[in-house]
């Protein structure tokens, strides 16, 4: 009866649009191709050159007198970026705009669990939302290449298979809700210091095989409706207008469909962002960030100047239409999508509920000595030492920085964990930055002390002689030249003096663990004289619960680590190589970054070098044991359109329920180029019972043994004998079996 009633009230609705004359555009039974050529045969010139830039900082305008609205975008991989003035930096000053803030993405890469990933997108989706923005500027999934980039914590990790496994189901999860993913940065924004001016040199082969194939993913596999081009070169063209990147290789080779847009400033060329592949443009007067008149708009590359072109006859209208034709896709997906009823929802439980589980499947238990973790439930007393105890991490590191409803500090975590149960007390053991504000949004804290460095420490030192655990939260934090937007970090080693005070503690208590806040691998010389080590990544607003949880032993750890933990900053191929930051180039503002490290990227290149790292990536450590058996082929022999499974059993030998991650690793063992000794092909996350075991099963096909030929430009694959390397990180492989492509 109820299917009877909507198809009658679906009639009466076509049949009265059909005598009013209804767009075509308007009806959401047409086919979208049909609705976007209907919409822009309607369209004026003005209204074509208007969609195509920006109106105020994060808004586009629509086509009111069609009814379209306006595009607000809206920065924040890791939440809803609370909202600015029209045409200023300045905080807007509403009380609605507060938010969850999920962990930053390299601890969602961390979990190795895309599960994690839909519902991460979901929930970010949903506040998107309850906030009316129709595109959120992210998720991130530039390469780590050297652990000295600002924005690393944005991404997700050294790998690119891992990578585009993690960024299909975010995006998936998050246009679900009518909120367009706007992947970034495209591409080679793999430092930030000179990001404007880094004209990036590499090969086609480490290009495709290890910089575009997240960016790939995320079109052909998640079907994101934007991408964000970087501010870097590549081939000594801006990346926001590349012929390369964005026309044959994203729009043809991809056929890719969304729209393309600047990032924040850069556009630089008008010609080029006609002809090269821009669609939208934003912020571009003049570097769209501080400097530049108010309410210029209409002076941006792709606004007046373009008009202008085409108003003498210099350029057609070709290209004008296809850009509109993308954006008119964009709005058809989001602000036009009506089939998206719900409000969305903003800071509600199960939102914390995501961010605390995120968390705490993120969280890597990198080393445990004697097995002093899980805290010891006879321990009677806690000391919490460290700044990143009590230091909100929502606000700074630039674009992602938030205005969040709540976040829970690794302190008041382990208090309310602990509370009737133990004593916890605190000593801060270290100033790094006092401040507390980034962009208008403060966080109210006053963590000025102006005790020097040697009384900060003895106090520390005396009350860690008394405690049954010292649990030190250091790192980095969100300010410039740590883990921030716009610079690189200046050095490998800890800042604010933070090596003495670990020292230091280790010297009189036995049980000292270290917990780690950044988005960053860090120089750890003390790692032998503490007990544990626990990266614990910025955690968002569950912060300190997620963090409480896994120290307490509420939860099983079951974290992987995304990228290699280098023991020294010369471990890494670029800084080995000596190509990072780039050598500038006499009488320019370029600096050209040549690659040399090529395909060998994090474990690739350290497997290459014999180089042990600190941690491997892939490394991490449970509160149980778990045993590998033998990995097993279902077929001996793969074909070349066909596919082979490789199965093993993995048993929870300890007393814990917890989770594994089973790592596939294939090696070509006789290659007709250069290829690392083994790549990550596979993964699974298996959740185990004590004593349970479960067959774990991985299939791959001949894309997994292929390598980019530059000679073809194409992707090969060659006959003959490899390998399947099964482990849980790259550095323990526990089982081996030969295969064959034929």
């Amino acid at each position: 009866m109820k299917k009877k009633y909507l198809s009658i009230l679906f009639l009466a609705f076509s049949l009265t649009m059909q005598a009013q004359n209804t767009p075509v555009y308007l009806d959401e039974t047409k086919p979208l191709e049909e609705r976007v050529e209907d919409a822009l045969k309607r369209m004026t010139l003005d209204e074509k050159i208007a969609i195509i830039h920006a109106q105020s900082k994060f808004s586009a305008p629509g086509v009111k007198r069609l009814g379209i609205p306006d595009l607000w975008t809206d920065d924040g991989p890791h939440g809803v970026r609370p909202d600015v003035l029209w045409d200023e930096w300045e905080q807007a000053g509403q009380t609605n705009d507060s938010c969850v803030a999920f962990p930053a993405l390299t601890c969602l890469a961390a979990t190795w669990n895309p599960e994690m990933s839909l519902i991460y997108g979901k929930s970010l989706g949903e506040e998107a939302r309850y906030r009316n923005k129709n595109v959120m500027l992210g998720p991130g999934v530039n390469i780590y290449r050297t652990p000295l980039n600002g924005r690393n914590f944005e991404y997700m990790g050294e790998d690119p298979y891992l990578a585009s496994k993690m960024v299909v189901p975010y995006i998936q999860g998050l246009q679900s809700q009518g909120v367009a993913a706007c992947v970034k940065h495209y591409a080679l924004n793999n430092d930030e210091e000179y990001r404007h001016q880094v004209n990036v040199i590499v090969s086609d082969r480490a290009l495709h095989e290890i910089y575009l194939p997240a960016f790939k993913a995320a079109v052909e596999q998640g079907k994101a409706w934007s991408i964000m081009g970087a501010y870097n070169l590549y081939k000594n063209q801006h990346n926001c207008h590349n012929a390369i990147l964005l026309n044959k290789i994203l729009k043809t080779d991809w056929k890719f469909d969304g729209a393309v847009i600047s990032d924040w400033g850069g556009t630089h060329n008008t010609m080029e962002a006609i002809t090269n592949g821009l669609d939208l443009e934003f912020g571009s007067w003049t570097n769209g960030l501080t400097m530049g008149a108010s309410n210029a708009y209409d002076n941006y590359y792709l606004a007046l100047p373009y008009r202008k072109l085409i108003n003498e006859g210099k350029v057609g209208t070709k290209e004008l239409d296809e850009k509109v034709r993308r954006v008119l896709r964009l709005h058809f997906r989001t602000t036009m999508d009506f089939s998206h009823h719900n409000r969305g929802s903003l800071c509600s439980e199960e939102h914390y509920a995501t961010a605390n589980k995120v968390a705490t499947e993120g969280i890597v238990l990198l080393q445990n000595k004697n097995n002093v973790l899980p805290i010891n439930p006879a321990a009677k007393r806690i000391l919490v030492v460290g700044e990143n105890a009590v230091k909100m991490m929502t606000v700074g590191g630039g674009s992602s920085s938030l205005k969040v409803q709540r976040e829970v500090s690794p302190l008041d975590g382990l208090r309310k964990a602990l509370a009737g149960k133990m004593q916890v007390d605190y000593a801060r053991g270290y100033v790094g930055d006092v401040s507390g504000n980034y962009n208008g949004v403060t966080t109210g804290q006053n963590l000025d002390d102006k005790r020097s460095p040697e009384e900060l420490i003895a106090e520390a030192v005396a009350k860690a002689k008394d405690a049954d655990y010292v649990v030190f939260f250091g790192g980095l934090n969100k300010s410039d030249y740590q883990d921030c937007e716009g610079h690189d970090r200046k050095e490998y080693a800890l800042p604010y003096g933070q090596d003495k005070v670990v020292e230091a503690l280790a010297a009189v208590n036995k049980n000292v663990v270290y917990v780690n806040i950044s988005g960053n691998c860090v120089a750890m010389p003390w790692k032998d004289k503490v007990s544990a080590i626990l990266q614990g990544w910025f955690l968002g607003s569950e912060a300190g619960n997620g963090l409480a949880s896994v120290l307490t032993g509420d939860v099983n750890p079951s974290g992987k680590l995304p990228f290699t933990w280098y023991a020294k900053l010369n471990d890494v191929g670029a800084h080995a190589l000596n190509t990072y930051p780039g050598t500038w180039r006499e009488n320019e503002k370029v600096i050209d970054e040549e690659y040399k490290e090529g395909i060998y990227v994090g474990y690739r290149w350290t497997e290459k070098k014999k180089i042990k790292p600190l941690f491997a990536f892939g490394h991490g450590l449970s509160y149980t044991t778990f045993k590998f058996g033998k990995a097993t082929v279902n077929n001996a022999v793969m074909a070349s359109d066909g596919e082979i499974t490789v199965s093993v059993d993995v048993t929870n030998t300890g007393n814990k329920a917890g989770a594994e991650v089973v790592q596939l690793y294939v090696a070509d063992k006789k290659a007709s180029v250069d290829r690392p000794l083994k790549e990550l092909k596979g993964f699974k996350k298996v959740f185990l019972q004590p004593g349970e075991t479960k067959s774990v099963s991985i299939t791959i096909n001949k894309d997994a043994l292929s390598f980019y030929d530059e000679a073809t430009q194409s992707w090969k694959a060659e006959d003959g004998d490899f390998e399947a390397l099964v482990g849980n990180s790259s550095d323990n492989i526990s089982s081996k079996v030969a295969f064959k492509l034929k």
